[in-house]
């Protein structure tokens, strides 16, 4: 029974940031509008199913890169709350990561939406 009240606090504290996430990052706030527009998008087009695949792995990636990038802001201002050339760029890269992830979705969604229109 402490395996299961183990996970059940581990869900707890994903969903705890989920929270976090929306409630505090306007980019992640952006990103959920692509999604549910994305997906809209590809039910009224009827996509394929690898075309599925490859918009839901893409989707995924952008989330990742996203939470991934907001995980490190709060570790870097927790860690060195003054400025700190080093920890700027590291912030850079992080944000850079997730503009080119989002690049490269938009681009998946171009190449499976525009032949569609």
């Amino acid at each position: 029974m402490s395996w299961l009240f183990q996970r059940r606090k581990s869900f707890g504290y994903a969903f705890r940031g989920v929270v976090t996430l929306f409630k505090e990052q306007p980019n992640a706030q952006i990103h959920a509008l692509a999604t549910i527009g994305v997906v809209t998008l590809a039910f009224y087009c009827e996509i394929s199913r690898s075309e599925w695949r490859s918009l839901m792995l893409m989707v995924s990636l952008v989330w990742l890169a996203e939470g991934l990038n907001t995980a490190l802001e709060y570790l870097a201002d927790a860690a060195v709350p003054e400025q700190h050339p080093l920890i700027e760029k590291a912030k850079d890269v992080a944000a850079a990561a997730v503009l080119i992830t989002a690049f490269f979705a938009v681009l998946m969604a171009a190449l499976i939406f525009l032949p569609l229109f």
